[in-house]
């Protein structure tokens, strides 16, 4: 499985460094770029690193783009009109917030969606968060209450981990009633050591998606 790859576009080479950092950490493995800063390393965006970005980031399923201010998107916009039209077609503006959107993209790459479902990830990171409506469970469910054992709890990691391995079951799964496959929405738990997660599951895979993620929270997600 060939993952989407990633772009980053930032009027800071330190920025953009950073979010490809905090997202590789999230999904090891997906193609994530930085193209940070002018070419003589001031603050600003240059046409020939987001160029030389797509390329790089490119697998040959195509390209993301996250920026950080307008003018970084009107950068990547002038790029565009100087690929030819396949080259073209490969590549997607996100309008997402760049931290949250690269998190979520990156995940949702790493779980083998496709360009428009990597997009859409980033595009509905916050949204996601905030507003997301949990999967409706058919019946029969699988169900279990689990309580966390690292000392972290439900952080990014963590929630990374269930939400790009949930992705892969065919089953709806929830946990404390959000989407247990919106990294955004696990993280907006807030959820911490020694407080206990409902998770309920139903379809084809229920029991398997039940079963890992009690396997995660009983292991403290690999944490000390």
């Amino acid at each position: 499985m060939t993952p989407v790859g990633l772009l980053i576009v930032s009027h800071s080479a330190r920025l953009a460094e950073g979010v490809v950092e905090v997202a590789a950490q999230m999904a090891a493995g997906v193609p994530l770029v930085a193209a940070g800063g002018t070419d003589d390393g001031g603050v600003g965006t240059s046409f020939e690193k987001v160029m030389d970005g797509i390329g790089a980031a490119d697998t040959g399923e195509g390209v993301v783009v996250l920026t950080d201010l307008g003018s970084a998107v009107m950068t990547a916009e002038s790029v565009l009109e100087f690929l030819d039209e396949e080259q073209r077609a490969k590549v997607r503006i996100a309008d997402a917030a760049l931290v949250e959107g690269a998190v979520a993209a990156a995940v949702a790459s790493k779980a083998g969606a496709g360009l428009d479902g990597v997009t859409r990830a980033a595009e509905e990171a916050v949204r996601g968060a905030e507003a997301e409506e949990a999967p409706e469970l058919a019946e029969p469910t699988e169900s279990a209450v689990l309580t966390l054992k690292n000392r972290l709890g439900l952080h990014a990691r963590p929630a990374a981990v269930l939400a790009g391995r949930l992705s892969a079951f065919d089953a709806a799964v929830t946990v404390n009633g959000v989407d247990g496959q919106s990294v955004m929405a696990l993280m907006a738990l807030g959820a911490g050591q020694g407080e206990q997660l409902v998770v309920e599951t139903s379809g084809p895979e229920a029991a398997q998606a039940l079963a890992f993620v009690r396997e995660q929270v009983e292991a403290g997600f690999g944490e000390h």
